[in-house]
């Protein structure tokens, strides 16, 4: 079967979208190309900003190979799926452009895992997979397109009815092949994720070596994907690192929702000539591991601590059994090998603002960055969001919009432009 693979060309004006707005590779589809091409059949992988193609361009690639089905991705990237755009606009806009011309339509990513009838509706495609997408995919090219109810984690209209075959999907990840990208991808990857410590010096990339995450914060939006922790095979891991590092790459950013310590990995990454950045929690590294993550080419950390009280933790379900003062000392020993640190606050009720003012005056006097508190979107597939509202229906994704540009006199410095409500956004493309 032929199958094309699409990342559209990303655009977010007036969007609340905290994720980065550089191209990234698009893990899902590079994951789902891999599997897919195991299994014999053949794929057309587009990526709009890495291609630069607009969403006109890329139809026409995607009609011009004339593929049984045309998979489309909701959110720019696997590493934003926790913090995807609300609105639908973007892939609604390739696939009208497509207009018929792709075979069957199929939607992955975080919106249809959470609000499949509500996403099927908005984009007027024909599947939505649920939850974690390239296994399910490679079941819908090995015969499940022409008798979708018999495949797991999907969603699709039959008459005036939607049918939902079942959960969210998870994948086993841990025997995903190593994944391949484009020379020319790799060659336009200029972007050095969530690096600050110097200007980027040669390619980077994403790559993936754990999916999910053994805690449950309130905040975090993965209850309907990417939720279970997995480890991938060492060995697959780095087949990929070295596959990347030979294309040239200098700066590899691990996707993993929560990179945890692990010394074979670390040992093996120290060995070859390449950097990294990493998202952790602080609390979970003993000092010998962080000096063993600084010699081993790390460069960026990015550590969840969001609030400054053990109160404020357990109300964020955190299950932290670090002190205020202990994560303060652990993040400044990694600052001692590692050249940026930063700490991740959120606004939490009860937490004292000149305690958080004192706090990160000690750790920017350490060299380590911390926020100016914020307060966080109630995604539908976080524990918050169900917290405030139940289970999500419908009007998920508008109800936590509406709640979040209520809390706002004035939004912060990471807002480019001022959000506009949901409904605007998505007012000249998707139905309401």
């Amino acid at each position: 079967m032929r199958i094309a693979l699409v990342n559209p060309t990303w655009s977010f004006e007036n969007s609340i979208y905290f994720g980065c707005r550089s191209p990234h590779l698009p893990i899902e589809l590079g994951a789902c190309k891999v599997l897919l091409e195991r299994a014999g059949h053949q794929t057309l992988m587009l990526d709009g900003a890495l291609d630069g193609l607009t969403l006109d361009e890329l139809a026409d690639r995607v009609a011009a190979f004339a593929p049984a089905m045309t998979v489309v991705t909701t959110a720019p990237t696997y590493l934003f799926w926790r913090c995807a755009q609300p609105e639908l606009r973007v892939p609604r806009a390739f696939l009208d452009a497509l207009a018929g011309r792709g075979g069957r339509t199929v939607a992955v990513g975080p919106h249809g895992s959470v609000t499949p009838e509500t996403t099927l509706a908005k984009l007027a495609c024909e599947l939505v997979v649920r939850g974690e997408c390239e296994e399910v995919v490679t079941m819908l090219a090995e015969g499940g397109l022409s008798r979708p109810g018999t495949v797991p984690a999907l969603a699709f209209r039959d008459g005036d009815e939607t049918v939902i075959t079942g959960g969210p999907a998870a994948t086993a990840f841990t025997d995903l092949p190593a994944l391949a990208w484009p020379d020319a991808w790799v060659a336009r990857h200029a972007h050095h994720h969530h690096r600050f410590d110097r200007a980027p010096e040669g390619p980077g990339a994403e790559i993936e070596a754990s999916r999910g995450c053994p805690y449950s914060c309130t905040f975090c939006a993965k209850i309907d994907f990417r939720d279970k922790y997995r480890r991938r095979a060492l060995p697959l891991v780095l087949e990929e690192v070295d596959r990347l590092i030979a294309q040239g790459v200098t700066y590899l950013y691990f996707i993993d929702e929560i990179f945890l310590p692990q010394k074979p990995l670390l040992e093996a990454l120290a060995t070859r000539r390449v950097e990294f950045g990493v998202q952790t929690r602080i609390d979970l590294w003993k000092p010998d591991m962080l000096d063993l993550l600084g010699e081993a080419g790390c460069v960026s950390i990015e550590a969840g601590v969001e609030s400054l009280t053990e109160a404020g933790r357990a109300l964020l379900d955190k299950n932290c059994r670090a002190s205020t003062d202990d994560l303060a000392e652990r993040l400044i020993h990694a600052r001692r090998s590692v050249p940026f640190v930063q700490a991740n606050l959120i606004k939490v009720a009860g937490d004292d603002p000149e305690l958080v003012a004192a706090w990160r005056d000690r750790l920017r006097a350490a060299g380590v960055w911390a926020n100016d508190p914020v307060p966080l979107y109630p995604y539908p597939s976080s524990p918050d969001y169900r917290r405030l509202w139940g289970e999500p229906d419908g009007e998920a994704w508008e109800r936590a919009h509406d709640h979040y540009l209520g809390q706002f006199d004035r939004f912060s410095d990471i807002q480019e432009e001022r959000p506009a409500p949901l409904r605007e956004l998505e007012a000249a493309c998707c139905p309401a």
